[in-house]
């Protein structure tokens, strides 16, 4: 064979170099160097092709790299053992065996400490890996631009001729499931090229098929990762090893990579305390519920019985291999368990409620319900948070990652229980007002919000799921652009952690749950800047189309993504790369297709006198003189919580130069220039605002939005490469993202459930916790009236539109209570849409049931002169649970006057279209 004679005459250095001599053998030719390569081939069973194999393999030896393969065998028995050994005494070729109990990974680990070479090549003995791609697999280790280099099936040029869709789908499946360890298209791929030390780096308890997935997760982000394309061929001969055993192993070691300790025994032993922690929960439940105690108080004392129960029995048994470090107290591990329990009775206590209210199940049926969601929590929490498994070489923005995925889990489910539990606020319910009303425009907001509401209506009915599922999905779109975002400006590290903080930042989590004009405008923000940053960073030409698109909703949900306009003129005349963009076409024609999207705004506005522009451009300007900085900044701070405040200003007045350790000066230059112009161009304009007039909470929350990623960068950064204010920083925000989730859980627990036999403190002019049942008594008060009179009643809120709005809600007592729930508009005086909705001359001769929150909203005597007859103001209750949680205020009108010019002037009234 041609590989014969050079092969023969080259042996390896201690330095990993093969010594080659010249063709014709001279001594006295110069001795030249090429680079070594040990390549490891497991096998089990091989020996259809193992000749074949060791042939093709060898004779990749040249000029520039020399081979050596270490057949690592598994136990062969067919003859594959008898096969290399005839191969040992011709070639650089060398049987290891390790009698295969650490399975594949534990052959290729014993193997690679017999490796000469400092370069080794991991490939399957099926013949399925191409031998002739060694040289592209090792050739960017040799430069030193690569520390791993990876043969992937699935980046371009890669091909799996012949596979069946079974195998394509199983295949694509194990890659999903590593994808929050690794960027890399074929995780599953068992074909790469690494230098030694980190092969043999990796955990020596690693089991499973995939140890190139092994070096990955160890190496982090810091690993120098290629991958090229291969074409990947079935095996011909033999059998594959590949079972539903071996993916089973595989899920589990990603999990265990993932730093959960997970393994079968731990599960079994969980499911046997979790099953004795059952039988207390259930048992404690029904004698406590059957002797008369609420549902709440059984719900609590059943669970922190069991809670006791399941601390004990995990830490001295279930996971008694994953006790605590050696430098942390059991306090620490009590605290973190804690946080773990009132997470689960948190999700549990809605999954109660939602059996009970929702879905008419007996609490003692439902009770079991909640269990199983409580105990999913415990499972998960305990395993990669309590006692996680003892893996000190895992890398810290690993960890990042799995906090963000089981962060985002929580989030979603917590969300989704309770997205149809907890009452509207009365803002939700004047926007559903707006669904009932369907137009092409508002007086105070864009239309997207009532598009969202009608929608969600549509599929799910009048319900509070229904108002706010729109909220839940735009929310995760919101999320999926942040990712995006911060991925190409910092990594996927960075990306999980932007995730992270969206869903636990009091702003963005309550975008994701109450249906808000703020909740679209953040998807389209987050959408706008994800592809601004690719067209003006990146050079993408196609990216304009997507500004023009995300702006254009975005100008339908909320005019204030107006601001990114100034910002990116200023980005653009900052950049001088970003500059030639003025001369192009494209970001005209963004332009326009975002004009078009919100034209329909704009003819209701030119048919309506620009009510809606005036609303929020002229009239805010025209208001009340304040200094409301003071406010901002602490509006800021709860938007985003202390610790975010802290960590956002740092970013702006810092350049930090973790955050753009992959990129050179100039790239970062440009990141750190878009990050902070995009920032601070619309904070200005708030500021600014601020100085002479009221701000409002919301108001600055989608702009943190583009200054995430750098947060996000400098939360998973190495520790060894921050400030020690950073990295104090740092340290602050794994409390503070498990108090948020806390506060989260138990609060919105607190607004369905209350307290156990003390119900909800405050009443319903402060908290969204019995809407329903004013609703409910409203309806017997109308009822009571239409008796009465004999004819159908108006109903008018004496607020703005709070009271007007919840009525029309929850006061369904048919279906022309929206058109019976008319607001104070009825009556002349300013409420809103409800001015537009109903005018007073329209109403004339009708009985209207008058409703207020406060007494003094009744007792204007410039009420009087609307109606030929008005009632005293009388006190209703309103109970939960049979528990008190206020009061309002009601008279009824009888005959309501037209409101004349004469009553406005004398009364103070404002007619409206009269």
């Amino acid at each position: 064979m041609n590989y014969s004679r050079n092969i023969s005459d080259r042996s390896l250095t201690a330095t990993g170099k093969a010594l080659v001599s010249e063709p014709d053998g001279s001594p006295d030719k110069a001795i030249k160097y090429s680079q070594s390569v040990s390549v490891i081939v497991p096998t089990l069973n091989e020996t259809d092709n193992i000749d074949l194999l060791l042939s093709s393999l060898l004779s990749q030896s040249g000029e520039d790299i020399a081979l050596e393969v270490l057949i690592a065998d598994g136990g062969s028995t067919d003859g594959t053992i008898e096969r290399v050994r005839a191969w040992e005494g011709k070639a650089p070729v060398r049987l290891i065996s390790s009698g295969g109990k650490g399975g594949l990974a534990g052959d290729v680990l014993w193997a690679a400490r017999y490796a000469r070479s400092d370069i080794v090549v991991v490939m399957d003995a099926d013949l399925s890996h191409p031998p002739e791609e060694i040289g592209n697999l090792v050739r960017p280790i040799i430069d030193g631009t690569s520390d791993m280099v990876v043969g992937s099936r699935y980046v371009p040029g890669g091909a799996t001729p012949d596979w069946p869709r079974s195998r394509r789908l199983l295949s694509r499946l194990g890659g999903a499931l590593a994808w929050p360890l690794t960027d890399m298209r074929d995780p599953m791929s068992g074909f790469f090229a690494v230098r030694k030390e980190r092969l043999l780096a990796i955990d020596p308890k690693a089991i499973g098929f995939k140890i190139g997935l092994e070096i990955i997760a160890e190496g982090g982000d810091a690993l120098r990762l290629t991958e090229i394309p291969i074409v990947f061929r079935d095996r011909v001969h033999g059998q594959t090893k590949i079972g539903w055993g071996h993916m089973i192993d595989y899920a589990r070691r990603l999990l265990v990579l993932a730093g959960g300790a997970v393994s079968f025994g731990n599960a079994t032993r969980f499911a046997g305390v979790g099953l004795i922690g059952l039988a207390l929960d259930l048992l404690i439940f029904q004698i406590l519920f059957g002797a008369g105690f609420g549902l709440v108080t059984a719900h609590l004392v059943s669970f922190a019985v069991a809670t006791i129960s399941n601390y004990i029995l995990n830490s001295r048994w279930a996971f008694a291999s994953n006790g605590p470090r050696l430098h942390e107290r059991d306090w620490r591990r009590y605290i973190r368990f804690m946080t773990i329990c009132l997470l689960a009775f948190a999700l549990r206590g809605g999954v109660l409620a939602g059996a009970v209210d929702l879905l008419g199940w007996p609490a003692q049926a439902a009770i079991i319900l909640g269990v199983g969601a409580a105990s999913v929590v415990n499972y998960l929490g305990n395993a990669f948070f309590v006692f996680p498994s003892e893996n000190p070489r895992m890398p810290s923005d690993v960890r990042w990652r799995v906090a963000a995925i089981g962060v985002l889990g929580y989030v979603l489910a917590l969300r989704l229980v309770y997205l149809g539990l907890v009452d509207l606020v009365p803002e939700e319910t004047y926007y559903w007002n707006y669904a009932q009303h369907l137009d092409i425009g508002y007086l105070d907001h864009p239309p997207m919000v009532a598009w969202l509401i009608w929608a969600g209506t549509s599929l799910f009915g009048n319900t509070g799921f229904g108002v706010r599922i729109g909220a839940y999905l735009a929310w995760i779109v919101a999320g999926f652009f942040a990712f995006g975002f911060s991925r190409n400006l910092f990594g996927k590290s960075a990306a999980f952690v932007s995730v992270l903080l969206i869903a636990i930042l009091p702003f963005f989590f309550s975008t994701g749950f109450m249906m808000m004009p703020d909740v679209p405008l953040t998807a389209a923000w987050a959408g706008t800047l994800y592809f601004l940053e690719r067209a003006l960073i990146a050079g993408k030409r196609r990216a304009w189309w997507g500004v023009g698109l995300c702006v254009g909703l975005g100008m339908l949900s909320k005019y204030t993504i107006a601001l990114l306009g100034p910002a990116t003129l200023i980005f653009l005349l900052l950049d001088p790369r970003a500059r030639r963009w003025l001369l192009r076409p494209e970001p005209y024609l963004a332009a326009v297709l975002a004009a078009v999207l919100f034209s329909p705004v704009i003819y209701w506005n030119a048919t309506h006198g620009w009510a809606s522009f005036a609303f929020q451009s002229a009239d805010r300007l025209q208001s009340t003189k304040t200094f409301s900085l003071p406010l901002l900044v602490s509006s800021v701070a709860i938007l985003l919580t202390p610790v975010g405040l802290v960590a956002a200003l740092a970013a702006l007045v810092t350049r930090n130069s973790v955050t753009f350790a992959t990129k050179t000066d100039a790239e970062a230059a440009r990141r750190s220039l878009f990050i902070k112009i995009y920032t601070i161009v619309p904070l200005l304009v708030f500021v600014a605002f601020s100085l002479f007039h009221e701000v409002k909470l919301n108001w600055t929350g989608p702009l943190w939005l583009a200054l995430l990623p750098a947060i996000s960068a400098t939360i998973v950064a190495a520790g060894s490469s921050v400030s020690k204010f950073d990295g104090l920083l740092r340290r602050l925000w794994v409390p503070t993202v498990m108090t948020m989730l806390v506060l989260y859980g138990l609060g919105l627990h607190y607004l369905v459930l209350g307290f156990p036999m003390v119900g909800h403190f405050g009443n319903i002019r402060t908290l969204p916790v019995a809407w329903q049942e004013f609703g409910r008594e409203t309806g017997l008060i109308e009822h009571s009236i239409e008796q009465e009179t004999g004819k159908q009643v108006l109903l008018a809120g004496m607020d703005k539109y709070f009271v007007a709005s919840e009525i029309a809600f929850y006061n369904r007592t048919d279906d022309d209570t929206v058109q019976t729930s008319v607001g104070r508009g009825a009556l002349g005086q300013d409420s809103l849409m409800y001015s537009y909705w109903f005018k007073p001359a329209d109403l004339q001769g009708r009985t209207v049931i008058l409703f207020g929150l406060k007494r003094g909203d009744l007792e204007r005597a410039s009420l009087d002169p609307l109606f030929s007859r008005i009632s005293d103001i009388k006190e209703q209750q309103v109970t939960k649970h049979g528990e008190p949680v206020g009061s309002f205020f009601y008279r009824v009108g009888y005959d309501l006057r037209s409101c004349l010019p004469l009553v406005a002037q004398t009364s103070g009234i404002a007619c409206h279209g009269s």
